[in-house]
């Protein structure tokens, strides 16, 4: 069985293509997940993903729209998600996003 780096370029991109589209469902079933969580735990959430898809057409020379990539990651306009979905951001919440950031800026890392 071939490594990962063995298969050819388009299968490789298939099988990437197909697991960020899976994400993006797993997401989308997991909608309680909020972002402001997944930026402690993992630093990046739905808008950073939305951020890399615009940036990936921009390296293909193709033309993006920020909102329809976050359409197209959030399922839905953004705002609906938000007014749907999104809770407020806890104290607790918030003072663990403050830290992360802390020690990011700490450890010289880069942004999401």
């Amino acid at each position: 069985m071939p490594a990962f780096d063995e298969l050819d370029p388009a299968t490789r991109t298939e099988l990437e293509a197909a697991a960020f589209r899976r994400l993006l469902t797993h997401l989308d079933d997991n909608k309680d997940v909020q972002n402001i969580d997944l930026m402690i735990l993992a630093d990046f959430c739905r808008n950073c993903l939305s951020k890399w898809l615009v940036a990936a057409a921009e390296e293909k020379g193709a033309e993006l729209d920020y909102d329809a990539a976050r359409d197209y990651v959030y399922g839905m306009p953004y705002s609906e998600w938000k007014e749907h979905y999104q809770a407020p951001a806890t104290p607790e919440q918030l003072a663990a996003f403050e830290a992360r950031q802390a020690n990011k800026k700490a450890s010289g890392s880069q942004e999401a």
